[in-house]
Parts: C-alpha cells; structure tokens; sequence
C-alpha cells in the first residue's frame, strides 16, 4: 500500500551550516558536534583533500580544491554559513580567496574560516595583545603572525610545538596544550591567548585555561563554530566557549 506522508522544514530551522573539514583533522567535527548542539541548527560536513605533512606549498594546493568539496554539499539546500576549516591553510590562501572559492558554489552562502573567526572573536572580546599558540613549523607560523599583525594585533608572546605532521599535532594531550598556554602568557602582558589549529584538542580545556591565566582564551575551533553561529544569527549564550561564548 502506499503511505501518505507529511513534509517540514528540515532540521535547520533556525540556520543551515557547512564546514569543509581535512581530510586528515581528528578534531573539528567532534568539537563542533558538542559546540552546535542546540535546536534548529543543522550541521553539515564535507571533507577536503590534505597531506599531513603541513607546509605552505601543501596548504596553498587546497585553494583549488574547496570548490569541488563545497560541492559535495547537498546541494538543495540553502546553507547560512559556510566554513573552512583550516588555520593555517586560511593564512596562506587568505580569507578573502577561501571566501571566493566557496562562494563559487554557494554564491548566498556566508563563509568564514579559523583565521578570519579568530579575527573576529578578538575584536568582540576588545583584546589587542595575544600570546599566539601553535602546533606549526616556523614558516607556517610566520604567516599567521604576520595576517594577525596586519589585522592590527600585537603578538606579545608566542610559542609553537614546531610540529609538521597533522598526525601528530591531533595527538598533542590536552595537558600540554594547558602547559604551554600558561608559558606563553607568562612570557609577556598579553589580553588573549589565541591557540591556533583545527587539530588541537583545546575544547576542554578553555575554562581552565582562562580560570588559571585570568585571559580570555581564543581557538581556532571555538572562534570558528561561534563565527558561523553569529554570522548565521544565532545569538544563544554559549558557555561551553568560555568568554568568547557570551559575546
């Protein structure tokens, strides 16, 4: 027999969101799962072809790539907000390019990526000095300073685990993302402490991070998921952000 049905308006009731994950990040979605947790908020992943070695030459080949992957999107929908999920890969690329490239596909779609949420999340937190925390090599490491500097930030402490393998930085433990925020905001007076890279696991320990070193505290995961949220309209208080998720 054949049953009548009824149909709604889907799950994204409230906002439709996409991000375009690496191929070989571990942590984003399960970040983002917990982070975007609320009602009438529809996430959507797709991934992106990536090496795990992390260089500028093997970034800057994903700007080709992000069309085909905003592709693999579904395409009835009518995605809000469309992220990119590399830090370091937005540095290279910049985020007006990442921008076009996904725009190419979803041309209504909003976009942001870690560097440009990061940007904006130390602009509603009003913090100028950032101690800079990342898992780069040196010359990928230069690039991110030298976009945040060009954004009209101070880097007033920083430190790298100088690690090349994606791989490897999604297995960096959480203490010693804990240890080495606390070293780079002793380094120097600083307003924020900014820990770059989708990979590292730096959900949990926001809250303590910021109890501990009295400073806001900025990840490329968290800046992003609230960036999009924003850029969606989504104003819901966010605590599990820690400062940044009151803004």
């Amino acid at each position: 027999m054949k049953l009548e049905y009824d149909t709604d308006q889907g799950i994204g009731t409230r906002a439709t969101l996409g991000v375009i994950v690496l191929e070989n990040d571990e942590t984003i979605e399960a970040e983002f799962a917990r982070i975007m947790a609320l009602q009438g908020i529809a996430l959507y992943h797709s991934r992106i072809p990536m090496v795990p070695e992390i260089r500028p030459d093997t970034l800057a080949r994903m700007e080709n790539d992000l069309p085909a992957s905003a592709r693999l999107f579904p395409q009835s929908l009518k995605f809000d907000v469309i992220g990119y999920g590399c830090t370091s890969a937005s540095s290279v690329i910049g985020s007006d390019n990442v921008a076009r490239a996904i725009q190419s596909v979803f041309p209504d779609a909003k976009v942001s990526d870690p560097l440009a949420a990061v940007i904006a999340a130390a602009q509603a937190l009003e913090v100028k000095r950032l101690g800079f925390l990342t898992p780069y090599v040196p010359e990928v490491s230069s690039r991110m300073r030298q976009r945040l500097e060009a954004a009209g930030f101070e880097i007033a402490g920083f430190g790298s685990f100088e690690e090349g393998d994606d791989r490897v930085v999604a297995r960096i433990t959480e203490a010693s993302i804990i240890a080495a925020a606390t070293q780079v905001a002793a380094a120097a007076p600083c307003d924020a402490i900014v820990i770059s890279c989708t990979n590292l696991r730096c959900l949990n320990v926001i809250d303590e991070i910021e109890t501990s070193t009295g400073l806001p505290v900025i990840t490329s995961n968290q800046a992003l998921a609230w960036h999009m949220l924003r850029l969606a309209n989504v104003g819901d208080a966010l605590p599990i952000l820690g400062q940044l998720g009151h803004r």
